[in-house]
């Protein structure tokens, strides 16, 4: 009898893969390049709000500076009883409120009309932008000599031109004067965020709508304004962000004087006329925490924008 002895199979070779670098490896070897800028970030815009939010904490005034002391959350009390800094708040609301709501009608009628077609709209929608791109304090300059001066000014040229009377407009109306400038310089922002959500509307529900018999203000009414609502709101938050921030326009043309001083104006005046570097500091972190607060609102806004965006596509 023969005895067989069976060969074994031979299976498939394993290849064990070359040594490839981990995923972590390999991610931070992608985000290396960025981190020169991330770094130049944090020093130039995280480690100053470190030490003002440091020296918020004392009671330091920069003539005296031997006597100062830690002083808790008393600067944070006196910024939120002070009387004078209570109506800087308040004027910063009103400024910011007036400013954007009058952005946002403008710059939605200016965006309704160049979404028509017609003859010269590329010309016409430069010029509406150029505001927006003036230099701030050139600007307020610009209207507080050009346009504001009792002597020489625009506007009393053309009043003296038809007979009328010779206002000194700041002195008359201050607060209105600083919002007429934001509001020149403001209102093609709005505009530009809302030509992008006209442009972005579904043209086949307009003529079907136009082919069921409604009119221009029906569709603006029930078709175009509930499309723009986002865009309404983005341009409402981001225009809040800047103009609660706005420092230019106050004090180059009413120098914070006539009821004028917002709360970055006399932040200003706390540090640099008092000396008062923990009061000011304190002043500064809330206009920062109240930023924050409006911009996490308008990162919202944006990412449902792109959310939107992703979906049609």
């Amino acid at each position: 009898m023969t005895a067989t002895t069976t060969a074994p199979v031979a299976g498939p070779e394993l290849h064990t893969p070359p040594n490839r670098p981990s995923a972590r490896l390999r991610a931070w070897a992608t985000r290396a390049p960025l981190l020169p800028a991330l770094i130049f970030m944090i020093v130039v815009t995280q480690l100053p709000f470190v030490a003002t939010l440091v020296i918020s904490f004392f009671d330091w005034n920069a003539l005296y500076p031997d006597a100062r002391s830690f002083a808790g959350f008393s600067n944070y009390g006196e910024v939120l009883t002070d009387a004078d800094l209570r109506r800087s708040v308040w004027t910063t609301v009103v400024l910011t409120v007036a400013v954007v709501l009058a952005s946002l009608v403008l710059g939605l009628g200016l965006a309704l009309l160049l979404d028509r077609r017609f003859k010269g709209r590329g010309v016409v929608r430069t010029l509406l932008i150029a505001p927006f791109l003036v230099v701030p304090v050139a600007a307020a300059l610009l209207w507080k000599h050009v346009l504001y001066n009792p002597e020489y000014g625009l506007f009393n040229g053309l009043l003296h031109y038809v007979g009328g009377p010779q206002p000194d407009w700041i002195s008359n109306n201050p607060l209105i004067a600083v919002e007429l400038s934001l509001v020149w310089q403001w209102t093609p922002f709005m505009m530009l965020i809302l030509l992008a959500g006209l442009q972005s509307r579904d043209q086949q529900q307009i003529e079907a709508a136009r082919v069921d018999g409604a009119g221009d203000w029906q569709i603006f009414v029930h078709l175009t304004l509930p499309h723009l609502r986002r865009y309404l709101e983005l341009g409402a938050l981001l225009g809040s962000i800047y103009i609660v921030q706005n420092f230019d326009a106050v004090f180059t043309i009413t120098s914070g004087g006539l009821g004028t001083a917002n709360l970055p104006y006399t932040v200003y005046q706390s540090f640099y006329q008092a000396h008062e570097n923990g009061l000011a500091s304190a002043a500064g972190v809330l206009v920062v925490i109240g930023s924050i607060i409006i911009a996490t609102f308008a990162l919202r806004v944006v990412s449902s924008l792109f959310r939107e965006e992703v979906g049609r596509a």
